[in-house]
């Protein structure tokens, strides 16, 4: 029989191309044209007004290819290295379809399709003027054939978006602790949606009760508490959720004799002390309510029928704990690949543009407003003010400074020779202070073989924490729409989980309460509450200039959670 030889050779040239180098950061930010910008926009939908009956109806979003507003008012077609010699921003027009819609108005107006930015635009992606020249016309323009892309230009410098190493988000990870000297068990998600993060964490303390923490409750809840709160009220109900292990029931039994409540609205009250303590009973309930909705476990929904899947959840992280304390599961490993994220250009511009872009809804709420008091007309096209949105994009790609208190996310170009230039394009960055010893995060994990390379980490302060991608890595991305996924499942065999169906309490927010509440989560959505430096603010590239992250690797809360301090839950 012959020997089967592998000529390697012919994978590294198919993998190590100019179109293979850095295709991960101009799929992400194609991808972020296709359909992140309209997501957001879809999220939206409505820009309501304090005029009576009037409202802005939002509608499709579109791009086009980079151009430059001339002194004379004529607008050209604008080639990377143009903007290069001319400090000029490599940047396309937004354009988003907008009605204004009247209560009582027979018909509604035609949606007007107004420009609200400049979005910067990523080189040889799908929109770049690039991607249809030949080389030759590439070299007459003063372009480089063998230029790789992947980086933007902002005021004529280039800047590249670092791919930021993340800890997986709704994904149960449990660990051992320890509190006043006991060795507690302790399972957490960090539950993330729309640019919100929310760190919730089940904890098996003293006596074996069970705790939970999530944002803006202080300090830790009863678990059957939440539990009944959630909807699941009877004793069968709340084990059956959880196990039917007989150990582990015993132990439940031990939590069931410690309730605090025996119903549904008990519990709700129970929560509502904690969250506006000194305030009416019936703001109270309503606090509970609303609080439960929108930090308990984002991922899985905002509404009142979705408790029932959160009850459901925090049971399954119980269990957990439980079988961590029993030694029937191991602890998650951090480290592990498969508990990573990798965050690249387009995820990170799609959390900057929907920051921006909330802005931009409150500066055009003004602005209707404002010329409806002046009584002109409502005319979308002269109250969208495109600079708005425009410096918000610009200014963190020009500074580093991403919107959550990140620095460092955007760097300077490193343009010493075309190898230190790739090698910056493929560079990922766990965030990790650099002044603590981190060994195990560090260390070269087997689940790195193939994924990144071994060798390429600087030395010092940074080693094993600033890494490349290997050569023949290939990226994979998640689905936002799971439904064919369930259904394969079940085609499979997978059998549905019967829910136990709780009763579901109504409750009515006037709109003072719903401002307030709103903008409360609106800062918190946003990562107001700044972190300690995460990357280095600084525009050079070197390894050694990445600054540190003043955490403890072995806290509950040292992991990344983009920009947000979740010590705890965030303080009010």
């Amino acid at each position: 029989m012959p020997a089967i030889t592998l000529d390697t050779r012919v994978l590294a040239k198919y993998y190590f191309t100019q179109d293979k180098i850095v295709q991960h950061h101009i799929d992400s930010f194609n991808k972020f044209l296709d359909t992140g910008l309209q997501k957001i926009i879809n999220e939206q939908q409505i820009i309501e007004t304090d005029i009576e009956g009037t409202c802005l109806k939002l509608g499709k979003i579109r791009v086009e290819n980079p151009v430059v507003k001339e002194a004379d008012g004529a607008i050209e077609r604008l080639h990377p290295n143009e903007a290069r010699l001319r400090n000029l921003s490599y940047s396309a027009p937004l354009f988003l379809e907008m009605t204004v819609v009247k209560e009582g108005q027979d018909t509604q107006d035609e949606p007007i399709e107004a420009n609200i930015g400049q979005l910067p635009i990523m080189l040889k992606s799908k929109v770049c003027n690039l991607v249809d020249m030949t080389d030759e016309e590439k070299i007459s323009d003063g372009e480089d054939p063998l230029d790789c892309g992947g980086y933007f230009i902002v005021g004529g410098t280039e800047r590249v978006v670092m791919t930021l190493e993340d800890l997986a988000p709704n994904k149960i990870l449990t660990e051992y602790g320890e509190r006043y000297g006991d060795k507690i068990e302790v399972a957490k998600v960090f539950s993330q949606k729309r640019g919100y993060r929310a760190l919730v964490v089940v904890e098996r303390g003293r006596k074996s009760l069970l705790e939970v923490s999530f944002p803006s409750i202080t300090g830790r809840l009863n678990f059957i508490t939440l539990i009944r709160a959630l909807g699941i009220v009877t004793d069968q109900d709340i084990v059956t959720a959880v196990s039917t292990d007989p150990e582990i029931v015993k132990f439940m039994l031990e939590n069931l004799d410690e309730a605090e409540v025996e119903t549904m609205h008990e519990a709700i009250e129970k929560i509502g002390l904690r969250v506006a303590a000194g305030q009416a009973r019936e703001y109270q309930i309503k606090r509970a309510n609303y609080v439960l909705d929108r930090y308990l476990l984002p991922h899985l929904g905002d509404k009142p029928e979705d408790r029932i899947s959160k009850a459901n959840f925090l049971a399954r992280m119980a269990e957990s704990c439980f079988e961590l304390a029993l030694g029937k599961r191991d602890e998650d490993d951090k480290d592990h690949y498969s508990n990573k994220r990798l965050k690249l250009a387009g995820d990170l511009m799609e959390d900057l543009f929907r920051v921006s872009f909330n802005k931009l809804s409150r500066d055009i709420k003004y602005q209707l407003e404002r010329a409806s008091m002046r009584n002109r007309e409502l005319n979308v096209a002269t109250i969208v003010r495109a600079d708005v949105l425009t410096d918000r994009l610009q200014h963190p790609l020009a500074t580093g400074n991403w919107v959550g208190g990140r620095t460092g996310v955007s760097q300077l170009l490193d343009r010493n020779d075309h190898i230190s230039t790739l090698s910056h394009l493929r560079r990922v960055i766990s965030p990790l202070s650099r002044a603590q010893p981190h060994f195990e995060a560090r260390d070269l994990h087997p689940t790195q073989w193939g994924r990144l390379c071994p060798s390429e980490t600087p030395e010092g302060p940074n080693c094993g924490l600033v890494k490349n991608f290997a050569e023949m890595v290939e990226l994979s991305t998640g689905v936002d729409d799971v439904d064919p996924i369930k259904q394969a499942l079940y085609n499979l065999g997978v059998e549905k989980f019967q829910f136990i169906q709780p009763e579901i309490i109504e409750y009515e927010i006037d709109s003072v309460e719903k401002e307030e509440f709103e903008s409360e989560f609106e800062e918190k959505a946003i990562g107001i509450k700044k972190t300690e430096g995460e990357f280095s603010d600084e525009d050079a590239v070197s390894d050694t200039d990445i600054e540190p992250v003043e955490k403890m690797r072995d806290d509950l809360d040292d992991d990344f959670l983009g920009g947000i301090d979740y010590d705890g839950g965030i303080d009010e």
